[in-house]
């Protein structure tokens, strides 16, 4: 009976992978899968002179066979996919498991409350940890030494800008490697002047399209891919049936080293044209948290892989028998398929083209709204295209920005030989990034041995260095376009992060204390008037300069006043009952507040009203639940620093009702703050209603009365407007860094307040400058 009652959920659980599994063809496997577009072509252009023997073909065939048993299926598939930060993957996904494990964060405001976080968990057992001597003097020198935090940091941007360089340069290749196949029905002297503008054409139409989303045609791209690579597979099986059945002969090691030995330099050189055969292999890892490992595994284990490698079995199969052919090499992947069916081939093609760009795109947008949360990147405006579907976002800035970059990669380049060299090194160098990191992951998060770390880094990292020293090779023939758009990228990313962290430093360096704020009086002239105040802050302690001088130029604040600090921690979600933490700042009477909401790198920002809602009702449940501190006690807490509980939000605000004020009518709710969210947006106001009950002690009634009152008036942001500018006596590229660099950036990008989408009719802001 047990059995039988059990077995419906297998089957259930079952269907679900394999749900996910089909659904990832689309997401994960586009760039991979159109990857036989292009390989041979890029591998055969001109390092290689072909010859009457197919030790070449098959040497070829047998460096991408064991390069992709190695690298996708081994190392990412078997190994890499285990590292999950919380079931998320990712370049930054490593470096935040790194940054928790041994405290090398580059986030400024760090807390101790923030690794009582449920996402914060350790992967190993400390007991363990501690017995290895190796990883526990790694983790000493890695906390002791700064240096090794901004290498640790500069590894991870290296990674996400190569990232977003490949952005630019998956879709050109793959877009323009499709539409080649119009070679075979044009001349030698027009195709030149149809494939580069029909290129263009539909990277225009593949942007201009990006802000709708993918939700309502995603549903097509699993189905594409599939027929895609059934396409490519049936062919590859066709084409080893007609023309080399014995070509399962060079899948052998020994053909690697025939080749090698005949092709001398131009074999070496042609491995940046092998490697594309793995392009695409990262997203399986970054795309992670859209699906599961199991799911991501079985699609490649079972699907993709055997569809690939027959592909390439194919080609290399016709190409061994047709010598004679002076364009087999040239044209690539199209000469191999039959005539009849040529034309619906390149229709596919150019679809699973879009498809995979599609998702590396989106990838591109993910990894920069991961910088910007942790304070690697400018702020962006980020629109969410799917309410169901997590992580669909769109950056408009972004988007356009990348459109250029490809059309001038398409046109400028213009050839699939210089997109490919320039694609492989994007590729190749994540890959070594990911290689790097996973290596001290090991070590420190899953506490294994030091000989097992180093030869991971050994074995991948060495097959990796040969192919990326062939990609470097290639520098002036097109491998100089991913390393300028890295150098830009990082330039933004390391000027943005450095000069955020001295601005950091120095509000760190001139918050006022506590007791300056408690003295004030209404003996001073201060006025305490209605309504809320909310300061924003990336101070989780003291306050910030920004409102001493406020209070200096206008005597005068509200009567419930709140500091609040949004701020990223280096873990990807952060659950809404742990969201918050609330404090107070002096004695009850004060109605003085501290909040800080804390956010995962993958997390959405709420809007304006369901933010502020969630903000009031986490304050009233501190209130409700604070347990009553004798005098001392309270006397004590304002000479040091605030104690945070924690509270999340729409927590269970037992014996609070409250209602949103629409135009005509009132809604109340009891103790069910979650069907708040299911209300329509009201126009005005929430309101706190408290009920006389024994379990909210008088003054905790009085309180929440008080914030009931002053949220009744409205809630105001006061904000800090900064002008950072460097010191006298600093340094001229300090200078240059801060004065002209970040200010730049600053002005470009949008402001603190986009954080919670604050309207322009309740903000002030207040400008100081600050000298750094």
């Amino acid at each position: 009976m047990d059995l039988e009652a059990n077995h419906p959920i297998k089957i259930e659980s079952w269907r679900t992978v394999l749900t996910l599994a089909f659904q990832s063809l689309g997401v994960v496997y586009g760039d991979l899968s159109t990857s036989p577009l292009y390989v041979y072509k890029s591998a055969f252009a001109e390092d290689i002179h072909h010859s009457e023997t197919n030790e070449e073909i098959y040497g070829v065939l047998s460096f991408v066979f064991w390069t992709l048993t190695l690298i996708p299926l081994l190392k990412y598939v078997f190994i890499v996919l285990r590292a999950d930060d919380n079931g998320e993957g990712g370049t930054f996904a490593l470096y935040s498991l790194l940054c928790r494990h041994a405290r090398v964060s580059s986030l400024p405001n760090c807390q101790l409350e923030d690794e009582e976080l449920s996402a914060y968990k350790k992967d190993h057992d400390f007991r363990e940890f501690d017995k290895n001597v190796t990883a526990s003097t790694l983790k000493s020198t890695l906390e002791k030494h700064k240096v090794l935090h901004k290498v640790l940091l500069i590894l991870a941007l290296i990674g996400a800008c190569m990232v977003i360089g490949d952005g630019v340069l998956t879709p050109a290749i793959s877009v323009f490697s499709a539409v080649s196949g119009l070679e075979l029905s044009t001349s030698k002297e027009s195709h030149r002047y149809i494939i580069v503008p029909v290129a263009c054409i539909i990277l225009v139409i593949l942007f201009a399209l990006q802000h709708y989303g993918t939700h309502r045609v995603g549903f097509l791209f699993a189905p594409i891919v599939v027929t895609w690579l059934l396409c490519i597979s049936a062919i590859g099986l066709y084409n080893i049936v007609i023309w080399n059945p014995h070509v399962y002969q060079a899948l052998s090691p020994y053909y690697m080293y025939k080749f090698m030995k005949k092709t001398q330099k131009g074999g070496w050189m042609s491995l940046g044209g092998i490697l594309l055969c793995m392009t695409g292999s990262e997203a399986m890892y970054a795309d992670l948290g859209h699906f599961s490992q199991l799911s991501i595994k079985i699609a490649f284990s079972l699907f993709v892989y055997p569809s690939l490698i027959l592909a390439y079995m194919g080609q290399a199969a016709y190409l061994s028998k047709h010598h004679s052919l002076q364009s087999s090499y040239r044209i690539g992947f199209y000469v191999s398929v039959p005539e009849k069916i040529r034309w619906p081939v390149l229709a596919i093609a150019i679809l699973a083209a879009v498809v995979g760009s599609q998702a590396v795109i989106t990838g591109t947008f993910s990894i920069i709204k991961q910088c910007s949360a942790l304070g690697c990147f400018p702020r962006v405006r980020i629109i969410h295209t799917s309410s169901k579907r997590h992580g669909q976002i769109y950056i408009p800035e972004i988007n356009w920005i990348l459109l250029m970059l490809c059309l001038a990669v398409t046109i400028g380049l213009r050839d699939t030989k210089h997109m490919g060299n320039a694609s492989g090194l994007a590729v190749i160098t994540v890959m070594l990034v990911t290689t790097c990191l996973m290596s001290l992951v090991i070590m420190l998060c899953w506490g294994r041995s030091v000989f097992l770390a180093v030869a991971f880094i050994f074995f991948f990292g060495s097959i990796e260095a040969v192919y990326f020293s062939a990609s470097v090779m290639k520098f002036l023939e097109g491998a100089w376009v991913p390393v300028i758009l890295s150098f830009i990228f990082m330039i933004v990313m390391y000027v943005w992060h450095y000069g955020t962290l001295k601005k950091y430093e120095h509000d760190v360096q001139n918050k006022v204390p506590i007791n300056w704020l408690l003295d004030l009086s209404p003996n001073l002239g201060i006025v305490r008037v209605r309504g809320i105040g909310l300061i924003q802050t990336e101070l989780v302690t003291g306050i910030p300069a920004i409102f001493s001088h406020f209070v200096t130029n206008l005597p005068a604040f509200h009567q419930v006043l709140v500091f609040l600090c949004i701020k990223s921690v280096p873990v990807p979600h952060v659950r809404s009952e742990e969201r918050f933490l609330i404090g107070r700042i002096g004695p009850k009477e004060y109605r003085i507040y501290r909040c800080i909401a804390r956010y995962g790198y993958r997390d959405n920002h709420k809007d304006e009203f369901e933010f502020e809602k969630d903000l009031v009702c986490s304050i009233a449940e501190f209130i409700r639940s604070e347990k009553p501190e004798p005098k001392t006690a309270q006397e004590n807490n304002i000479e040091d620093e605030e104690n945070l509980t924690v509270v999340g939000s729409f927590s269970s605000a037992r014996g609070i009702k409250i209602s949103a004020g629409m135009d005509s009518s009132e809604i109340t709710e009891m103790s069910e703050l979650q069907k708040v969210n299911s209300l329509e947006k009201p126009k005005k106001r929430v309101r706190f209603v408290v009920p006389d009950t024994p379990e909210i002690d008088y003054q905790a009634q009085e309180e929440l009365r008080h914030l009931m009152e002053a949220r009744e008036f409205g809630m105001a942001f006061i904000l800090g407007n900064s002008y950072v500018r460097a010191k006298s006596g600093s340094s001229w590229i300090k200078k240059i860094v801060i004065n002209y660099g970040y200010d730049f950036l600053r002005r470009n990008s949008r402001g603190p307040t986009y954080a919670i989408s604050v309207p322009d009719a309740s903000t002030l802001e207040v400008g100081m400058v600050y000298h750094v």
